[in-house]
């Protein structure tokens, strides 16, 4: 193995996380994830074509592999057969929306405005900047740095959260 290609792959990691919180919803199955598809990437290095899309490459390989999982867990489960109960939250997806939620109430105001509309309320970036009177390129730039101090706070770096 390369030493070129294992750091690049380790500095990948962070990115590789976002995607699996993003896929999974759940730091553990995450976790679990990252580690999969970093194993398979190691396994798959003489795949890889140098020059091309590294990001893209780890990219599809998660995507697949993230797949194949849930198909594979649904092949076992008969839905048809399971009784409609109400199931609570995991502790630790309660924890993670407490933290997103204390984040979130630590942006500057502007910022958790143009979040709000834009990811929670799903308008689109016209509607929201006549909403608020701002410029469309104003507001992407607000939904940006919350998208970034939110991330970081989220990744565990929460020194470059706003005061």
């Amino acid at each position: 193995m390369s030493r070129e290609f294992d750091d690049q792959l380790v500095s990948f990691m962070p990115k590789m996380r976002v995607w699996a919180l993003a896929l999974t919803r759940n730091r553990a199955a995450a976790d679990d994830l990252v580690q999969d598809v970093a194993t398979k990437v190691l396994v798959a290095e003489k795949c890889f074509v140098p020059g091309t899309n590294f990001s893209a490459w780890v990219h599809r390989i998660m995507i697949n592999h993230f797949i194949s999982g849930v198909r594979g867990r649904r092949e076992f489960t008969d839905a048809d057969n399971l009784p409609e109960v109400p199931v609570a939250a995991a502790h630790e997806d309660l924890t993670a929306l407490r933290e997103l939620a204390w984040a979130l109430d630590r942006l500057p105001a502007d910022q958790r405005e143009a979040m709000s509309m834009i990811v929670l309320q799903e308008k689109s970036y016209e509607d929201a900047a006549e909403q608020t009177g701002c410029a469309i390129g104003t507001l992407k730039s607000r939904v940006h740095r919350a998208r970034l101090e939110l991330r970081a706070f989220l990744m565990g770096d929460a020194s470059k959260m706003a005061a």
